[in-house]
């Protein structure tokens, strides 16, 4: 099940691409943290479908639910003057990374046992 969040990522970029939007400056933040939103699950999406723990519908609900929270806790720091579109892009940004880095040490732990493998 592993292919849905690699589909909704192929499917988002390729949507933008295709589509040449432009946003207003006031909204060019909000637009920015939600898709740092949804990377994030999309790659915790990925690692879950690697651990075998993937579901559908913790996964869609997340990443709607974790767009949506991104976006409008920055904008309610930009209504209180508190930049929480920062803290926001720090700790999304260490959990998309963190993700990353566990899918790659699990595709290269796999490279690994299948060269051992081969060579017995």
């Amino acid at each position: 099940m592993v292919w849905l969040p690699i589909l909704a990522l192929v499917a988002g970029f390729l949507l933008v691409w295709l589509s040449r939007w432009s946003v207003s400056g006031d909204y060019a933040s909000y637009l920015g943290l939600a898709a740092l939103a949804g990377l994030d699950s999309v790659f915790g999406g990925i690692r879950a479908g690697l651990e075998g723990k993937f579901h559908t519908d913790v996964f869609v609900s997340g990443f709607i639910a974790n767009t949506l929270l991104a976006a409008s806790l920055a904008w309610l720091g930009d209504q209180i003057g508190v930049d929480l579109l920062l803290a926001a892009v720090v700790a999304l940004g260490g959990r998309v990374f963190l993700n990353l880095s566990l899918i790659r040490r699990y595709w290269l732990t796999q490279v690994s046992f299948a060269r051992r493998r081969d060579s017995n």
